[in-house]
This record gives structure tokens, C-alpha cells and sequence, in this order.
């Protein structure tokens, strides 16, 4: 029998005769008058007379995560998930039951405890316990030292086991939601309606990328798990909702890696009579304020860098950066025009060793050969603009440059955070661009964009100039929060099975 599996029946035989005292196995109910972490913050800084004074009765409930035994009195640690606090239990204080039960606890189980609160003679704020009742039985051992793991999977995969031990979890989840929040609160302060849009749709568009695919049964109808809300949200502005946004999920049938997740959170935004300019400057303020809120500042540490989300951010035109990375790498001059024309781009890309996608033209690889270039070093908040009008399937050409539309990528700590553009709203080209993306699916690009025949008819009623962004949610996460991996800001990220 193993270690684990001998803990396991010893705590099956503490319940057993905790079950033997009186107690029920699993009760349905314990009133609280305070968490843990409301004790906590509470009475921290309160010294010892002013607690004898007050005398702070409570009821509270948590996690035995610490024992510590003296014979005839014990000092239980309750965890609550985000903070601690220490139990004293002493037997002339509890009725005869009760104080057995404290010698049949284990680590893990959850309690309910009455009594006021103290200092003890070491200044450690606890509860003086005059009663104490059995919540729950944990039967599998809690590790002791959580960070001395060597499988870091292992949090991913259970992650309430993470956050019942390790409290900077939950911190980073909280942020979180304090960063959500705090966006919400940003839009609609500003006039923009929040809405929902189908998960589920019949054309996999408004991005490049590879879906999922599922079938309504009753419809017998083949369809998608949404790529990005995009399309929807512009028949919205169509419709006459000038500011509109919406944060949910999108779902990617791609590969997964610490800045990859099959699922993820977007925000998505569109701004009628606006251009990428203004979503610039506009998306300078979002981040700031945002940080602000979250964190208490505009900068915040990265792993070895600190992040500035102060404006203004750096900005590079996407063709003129890959020329000048590329002249510097293979010392000899590269131009804009080289990169424009597919021999040209082409021979670049193969003297940078870098891989031509099957099917490209001279945009596509435009922009493999600045990714591969920059995408790493661009550590600090930049927007890199102007993309080639072949990647953009869904944006505004610019007036004097027909092969160049008006979009923009933010990126930060290494990796793209937003994606932006003034947004194509004259269907016949809207129309030529969907049949060219048509052709590019036929020569072997899956993530090429399909025909929707319903956004062309939308479009045809009229879209506004209109300024539509991409914000990932988790990404902006792990920069705020200090987050090497998204799995360590997705509560429950996609994993591999294991046997």
C-alpha cells in the first residue's frame, strides 16, 4: 500500500469517528457572520487591548491548512483561499465533543468555528474558539510545500488544488476580474452599448483562423464555434448602434503554447465615424487607465523588464520596420518597394531562411518576415501599422495605397495584445476581397476567410466610417498580473490527457 493510499483510509477512519462523536458527514449548512479574509483585513492593525476591549465575536469558516498540537490545546490555521487565520482551541473552552474533534481533524478538512478574537503572546491575531463544528473531510493529503512541485502541469489540471494552497493564485484570478471590470467600466462610461453575440454561426469569419466545427442535430445544419464576434457586432453599427462592444469567448482550432489557448477571452469594439487614428490614441487611454485601476500604476514588472503603459506608445509602419531589420541582418540594403513585389519578398524571405506559407503573396510574406523579425523584441507598448491589404481581409485600404490598409497590431512584452483597423464598408470591394481569400483557401491556406453572403447584403444597407479593435483579455492579464504562461490567467486551461 502506498504513502497516499494509507493517508487516504486514516482519514476515512477520522471520519468515521468524527460520525461516532455526533457530527454529521456532511452538513447542509453553516451561518457565517465574517470570511476569513474579512477578519483579516479587518483586525490586522488592531492591537491586543483594543480587541479585549471591543471583544469581537465571530463565526467563521474555512480550510485547515495547519496543525499544531499541545495536548490539551491546539492551534488550527483556517484558509479561506485568500487569506489566513489562526485558531486557538483549548479543551476547557469547548464542550468534551468538540474537543475531540479537533484531535480527528486532518490537513484539508473544512471547519466552522465560534469564538471572539485575540493576540496571542506572539502578537498573531486568532480566534479564541468556544465552539467548533465539522464541515467537510478531506480525504486526499494536501501538499505541504506546493511551489517544491516539479510537475507545474499538475496546477493547471487541479486547479482547486492550486488555489486551496497557494493564495498568489488567487490573487492573480481577482486581478482578473478587476481588469474586466475595470474595462466595462471604461466603454460604458463612454456611451458604448455591451451586447452578446452568437457563439455558434454558420460562416467561421471576421479572422483568420481555423475553426471548430460542430452540427445542430434538429437544424441538421453544420456550424462553427465563432472565430471573433466581428461581423456581427458591425451589422450592429449598421443597424444604428454607433458605440457597441462585447467581451466573451472565441474558439481557435489551433496550436496551443503560453501565449495559446483553444479558447480564450476578447474583447471587441467598434466605433462608428472613427479611424484607426483615433483608436490609437484611444487604446493609449484604455491601457493606462486600466493599469491604473488594476495595479495602482501605469508600469508593472514583466518578468525581466518593466512595462510602461504610459502614453504615447512607440509605433512602426509594418513594411518600413521588416526592410530595416532586414537590411541589418543581411547587410545590404532591403527597400519597402522589395518587399512590395512577390520575387522580391520572396528571395528576402529565403535569405532570412524564413519559410514562404504555401499560396502567399508578396503582403503575406511582407508580414512573416517582420513577425519573425520584431515580434520578440517589442517588449515595451507599439503599434505596428499600415499592413499589407492581402492580411487584412476586412480593412480599409488607405486612399493613396491601394496595396495598404489602415490597421494596426499592438503589441507588448513580446507578443500581439490588440488588433485594429478603420473597417471596410464598400461591398463590392468587401465582396472582391472575400473571393480573394476564396482563391487563397484553394490553394492550401486554411486560415483564409469564407464568402458571407449576409455581411456583403449588410454592408450594402450602409456602414458608417467606422473604427473596430480586438483586445485580448487574457494576454493584457499576464502582462498586469506577471503571468509567464495564459495558463497561469485561464482558471482552467486546455490540456493534453494523460493516461
Amino acid at each position: 500500500m502506498s504513502n497516499a493510499d494509507a493517508q487516504s483510509d486514516q482519514r476515512r477512519a477520522n471520519l468515521a469517528a468524527i460520525e461516532a462523536l455526533g457530527f454529521q458527514a456532511y452538513p447542509h449548512q453553516f451561518a457565517t457572520t465574517h470570511t476569513v479574509g474579512q477578519l483579516v483585513d479587518a483586525y490586522t492593525e488592531t492591537p491586543a487591548a483594543s480587541l479585549e476591549g471591543e471583544r469581537v465575536e465571530t463565526v467563521a469558516a474555512g480550510r485547515v491548512i495547519s496543525i499544531r498540537s499541545f495536548g490539551k490545546a491546539s492551534f488550527l490555521v483556517l484558509s479561506d483561499g485568500r487569506c489566513r487565520l489562526q485558531v486557538y482551541v483549548r479543551q476547557d473552552a469547548l464542550t468534551d465533543r468538540e474537543f475531540q474533534l479537533s484531535k480527528l481533524l486532518d490537513f484539508g478538512d473544512i471547519v466552522g468555528v465560534s469564538g471572539h478574537l485575540f493576540r496571542t503572546k506572539t502578537n498573531e491575531l486568532s480566534i479564541w474558539a468556544t465552539s467548533l463544528t465539522f464541515l467537510a473531510k478531506c480525504f486526499l493529503p494536501l501538499p505541504e510545500k506546493w511551489h517544491g512541485l516539479q510537475d507545474i502541469e499538475t496546477r493547471y489540471r487541479q486547479r482547486y488544488l492550486d488555489l486551496a494552497v497557494n493564495p498568489d493564485v488567487r490573487r492573480v484570478f481577482e486581478l482578473r476580474s478587476h481588469t474586466v471590470t475595470a474595462i466595462r467600466e471604461f466603454f460604458t462610461t463612454r456611451g458604448f452599448l455591451e451586447v452578446e453575440t452568437p457563439m455558434m454561426q454558420p460562416i467561421a469569419g471576421g479572422a483568420l483562423a481555423r475553426p471548430f466545427v460542430t452540427h445542430h442535430n434538429a437544424l441538421d445544419l453544420k456550424l462553427y464555434l465563432r472565430i471573433a464576434p466581428e461581423l456581427y457586432l458591425k451589422r450592429l453599427v449598421v443597424g444604428g448602434i454607433e458605440r457597441v462592444f462585447e467581451i466573451n469567448r472565441n474558439f481557435r482550432n489551433e496550436g496551443i503554447s503560453t501565449q495559446h489557448n483553444p479558447e480564450f477571452t476578447m474583447l471587441e469594439f467598434y466605433w462608428a465615424y472613427v479611424d484607426y487614428q483615433t483608436l490609437m490614441a484611444f487604446t493609449e487611454e484604455l491601457l493606462s487607465t486600466v493599469a491604473a485601476r488594476v495595479t495602482g500604476g501605469t508600469s508593472c514588472p514583466f518578468g525581466d523588464h518593466a512595462i510602461s503603459f504610459a502614453a504615447p506608445f512607440r509605433r512602426l509602419s509594418l513594411r518600413h520596420a521588416a526592410a530595416e531589420e532586414a537590411s541589418r541582418r543581411l547587410g545590404r540594403t532591403v527597400t519597402v518597394d522589395e518587399l512590395r513585389t512577390l520575387d522580391g519578398a520572396t528571395a528576402v524571405a529565403r535569405a532570412l531562411h524564413i519559410d514562404v506559407p504555401p499560396g502567399a503573396g508578396a503582403g503575406k510574406i511582407a508580414t512573416e518576415i517582420f513577425e519573425r523579425l520584431w515580434q520578440e523584441s517589442l517588449i515595451q507598448p507599439t503599434f505596428v501599422f499600415d499592413f499589407p491589404t492581402e492580411v487584412s481581409p476586412l480593412s480599409k485600404q488607405r486612399a493613396d495605397d491601394p496595396d495598404t490598409v489602415e490597421r494596426f497590431e499592438l503589441y507588448i512584452g513580446g507578443f500581439e495584445v490588440a488588433n485594429a483597423f478603420s473597417e471596410l464598408n464598400d461591398p463590392v470591394e468587401q465582396r472582391r476581397r472575400f473571393e480573394a481569400q476564396l482563391e487563397g483557401r484553394e490553394k492550401g491556406d486554411d486560415e483564409a476567410h469564407a464568402m458571407d453572403e449576409d455581411y456583403v447584403r449588410a454592408l450594402e444597407y450602409g456602414l458608417p466610417p467606422t473604427g473596430g479593435e480586438g483586445v485580448g483579455i487574457d494576454r493584457l492579464v499576464m502582462l498586469l498580473s506577471n503571468s509567464p504562461s495564459i495558463r497561469d490567467v485561464i482558471l482552467f486551461p486546455q490540456m493534453r490527457p494523460r493516461d
